[in-house]
């Protein structure tokens, strides 16, 4: 087992490999550092290797594919994730290490929007996905991550171990962020700084289509992992539904004795009937959500002992 190891994943990143490798090389001489290629036509396989890397694949396109191989093949007291890029200092490593040995942290947020992110970041579409994210993450969980879609992070391995990778592309940060929270695992954030791609390197990241992808993400995991909140405004505002339409013709019923508008009245029952299904729902998978996180509890001590 690694004491650290360094884990890069990369597509087309020729421009930059070499210094990334050197410059963690420099800064941890203790750690392994992994280039994972997704699949580069540029040689950033051959640089990297060159540069001191160990140099492995994953053939299935995208981040998300890249990391879940990370996880699996690597065995390490503590993990540094980084982009291939060159946009994360490597200097911020070693403290970032330091918190999962020393303080048993189970993830490290590398921080780039309290520092630089807003002036080094060319693209105001990013800069405005990134707090939309965090601002929506850390208001549906209830918790305080800065950074939610960085790339630059450090793991233990009982995160890593017990993370479940179900994204294929860029979405990979957000799930990993709200399963750290869900599982009530020990966060902490480090400031960082942040350059932005230098001249000739260009962004494998889709503003608009990944933003999308992102957000929809956003949604599932919270449907997935807070059931009852998510079935539970569904349930209200059918509810609220069917009580504004029903309200004017129970009034009528009153005045007149007659009711006017029966379809009315019948769509506001299945409507009413739908907002119970969607409670109880919520109620039923929240139980089973909670079993689950028993059960996590219980695979912790599986991992540990693995470790050991």
């Amino acid at each position: 087992m690694d004491r650290i190891a360094v884990l890069i994943p990369c597509y087309n990143e020729s421009k930059t490999i070499k210094k990334v490798v050197e410059d963690f090389r420099k800064v941890l001489p203790e750690a392994v550092i992994y280039v994972y290629d997704n699949n580069s036509t540029d040689g950033t396989d051959e640089i990297a290797r060159k540069a001191g890397a160990v140099v492995r694949y994953e053939y299935q396109q995208g981040k998300g594919n890249v990391i879940r191989r990370m996880f699996r093949d690597i065995d390490a007291e503590c993990y540094i994730m980084a982009d291939g890029d060159d946009t994360y200092p490597a200097e911020f490593a070693p403290a970032m290490a330091q918190k999962v040995l020393e303080k048993n942290v189970d993830m490290v947020v590398g921080d780039r929007l309290s520092s630089t992110y807003f002036e080094e970041n060319k693209r105001p579409f990013h800069n405005f996905g990134n707090s939309i994210v965090r601002a929506s993450i850390n208001m549906l969980f209830k918790s305080d991550i800065k950074d939610i879609m960085t790339g630059y992070r450090a793991f233990s391995y009982q995160f890593v171990k017990t993370f479940p990778v179900l994204s294929k592309g860029f979405e990979i940060e957000t799930e990993m962020s709200i399963h750290a929270i869900d599982k009530n695992m020990y966060v902490e954030n480090e400031i960082i700084e942040y350059r932005d791609r230098p001249e000739g390197s260009e962004s494998k990241l889709n503003t608009y289509s990944d933003g999308m992808k992102v957000l929809r993400t956003i949604v599932r995991l919270y449907r997935n992992y807070k059931p009852m909140a998510y079935f539970g405004i569904i349930a209200i505002i059918l509810a609220l539904v069917s009580i504004g339409f029903f309200v004017p013709v129970l009034v009528e019923y009153f005045k007149t004795g007659l009711v006017l508008r029966f379809p009315t009245l019948i769509v506001c029952g299945f409507t009413m009937v739908a907002a119970i299904q969607s409670f109880f729902a919520g109620f039923i998978l929240q139980t089973m959500v909670e079993n689950s996180r028993r059960e996590f509890e219980t695979n912790l001590i599986m991992v540990n002992k693995n470790k050991r």
